[in-house]
């Protein structure tokens, strides 16, 4: 069959994993398809040399301005700062001419805001990096943002989260075009989760709560911290700044920006976490955190982080024997 042309637009200072990472995936689709199913090519906004965020300079096939031929394809790449970043008008209007005509379109990790940009996201569903998750969905609101999930499909629209899930995304999209088999043969050789448990949340450090509020309040949420087994009832709390429970629950929520509850729990999950990347088991995280059981753990860290416990220290596993 014709190869498909796969094409990732690199803009100056992207992510470089972002643009390798789904390439290798595609190349690899190649061999073990023992067939050129994928023309995988890099294009650039301008003529020269693509600098990305780690310094490694990138050469495009193509520039936005050359005749490419049809794209199956059109995947936009992130870059650390893309938020922030106002795109020109011909690289928008090139985007929306280009990525409706190809058969697939989309976004690895922070491209994803330069889709938005072009008006290409309005009323769909898409992911991008949990770090900027929020800040997308506030500057789009019309976007519906799928803060935890790896990669999302929406009709020809593919998004994926940060980095990394720009692989998996790549790998999807060769089970959709090759098959199973092939997808399977591939990841096997990259040495890739076919398909990657739990959702980018376990990744995610933006939960934990930062003591915030007067000098009084942050010394009550240090010691909460520090002592995440202990009583921290909002009677208990209050006691400890001499106020009522109803005053302190008001000023802890007016100041904090959330419900005492609310912060003893992040607080007690970022202390879990931390022990089970330390391979403790789930258990003795319980009972050293605050919960009630390892039962009430479970319901509320995967709540709060995507995978259970017990999944989660496997993935960490490895660090607490190497330390």
């Amino acid at each position: 069959m014709n190869p498909k042309t796969i094409a990732i637009l690199a803009v100056p200072g992207v992510q470089l994993l972002d643009v390798s990472g789904p390439l290798d995936v595609f190349a690899e689709a190649n061999l073990q398809s023992g067939q050129e199913a994928y023309r995988p090519v890099v294009i650039a906004t301008a003529h020269g040399h693509i600098r990305s965020s780690s310094g490694v300079r990138l050469v495009a096939d193509y520039t936005i301005g050359d005749e490419t031929g049809p794209l199956d394809t059109l995947l936009v790449a992130g870059c650390p700062n893309a938020a922030e970043i106002e795109h020109d008008a011909k690289l928008l209007s090139w985007l929306r001419k280009t990525a409706p005509n190809a058969r697939r379109y989309g976004s690895v990790c922070s491209g994803a805001f330069l889709l938005a940009a072009a008006g290409l996201l309005d009323g769909r569903r898409v992911t991008t990096h949990w770090a900027v998750a929020e800040r997308l969905r506030q500057a789009y609101p019309t976007v519906t943002v799928e803060e935890d999930a790896i990669h999302v499909a929406d009709g020809a629209l593919r998004t994926a989260a940060g980095v990394t899930a720009g692989l998996d995304l790549a790998l999807s999209l060769v089970e959709e075009d090759l098959g199973r088999d092939v997808a399977m043969r591939t990841a096997a050789q990259l040495v890739m989760f076919f398909k990657r448990p739990g959702g980018q949340m376990q990744f995610s450090r933006k939960g934990e709560a930062a003591p915030a509020g007067r000098s009084a309040l942050q010394e009550v949420q240090r010691w909460i911290a520090a002592n995440p087994a202990a009583d921290h009832s909002v009677a208990e709390l209050a006691r400890r700044m001499e106020l009522s429970p109803r005053h302190f629950a008001r000023l802890f929520r007016d100041e904090v920006g959330m419900t005492p509850a609310a912060w003893v729990e992040s607080t007690r999950i970022a202390a879990a976490r931390r022990l089970l990347e330390g391979g403790h088991a789930p258990k003795q995280v319980a009972s050293e955190c605050g919960f009630a059981d390892d039962d009430t753990l479970r319901r509320a860290f995967t709540r709060h982080v995507g995978v259970t416990p017990a999944e989660y220290r496997k993935q960490y596993a490895h660090l607490s024997l190497t330390t």
